[in-house]
């Protein structure tokens, strides 16, 4: 950024008020291309398990691009974080876990919300397809052992901004 020499009676004029305008909007696009390039845009997602409910942090991917991505290369994660995949439709769902060195809790949920599957303690850098097993449009990653942990199994139901979006 350029060096601005502060002048007491500075007034803005019209030229330097567009320079404004034009760097904010920038630096506006700028930001909004780095979150589609790299970061995911994050939202709380709950877990209704019977009675009980479970919040978790997670970052959605709702493109092809991030899809891919995934957790691929990722070697940590927070017990209280995950990933939502977001489909437009439902359909089976095939996942794996070549380039992810975390053990994971795959769920697959359908276009309501409610769980149709759960692969439990998926394994590190394995190629075994992982299928849905049943439609599915949303797909929720977890640390591996979460969902024996807090008792979350089929027939449970995500609710998330993802999942039922505001009207």
């Amino acid at each position: 950024m350029a060096n601005v020499r502060k002048s007491p009676g500075l007034v803005l004029s019209a030229v330097g008020v567009g320079l404004l305008v034009w760097l904010l909007s920038f630096f506006s696009i700028a930001g909004s291309n780095a979150q589609s390039a790299g970061e995911l845009p994050v939202e709380d997602l709950m877990v209704m398990s019977g009675e009980e409910s479970h919040a978790f942090r997670v970052e959605v991917a709702s493109t092809d691009a991030q899809r891919a991505q995934g957790l691929m290369h990722r070697e940590q994660m927070d017990a209280d974080h995950g990933m939502l995949f977001v489909f437009d439709a439902e359909g089976e769902r095939y996942f794996w876990m070549k380039d992810t060195p975390l053990s994971l809790d795959i769920i697959f949920a359908a276009a309501d919300g409610k769980i149709v599957r759960i692969a439990e303690r998926t394994t590190p850098f394995s190629e075994k397809i992982i299928p849905s097993r049943g439609d599915a449009r949303f797909v929720l990653e977890l640390v591996g052992g979460t969902s024996e942990k807090l008792k979350i199994s089929t027939g449970d139901r995500l609710i998330s901004p993802a999942i039922f979006p505001e009207e």
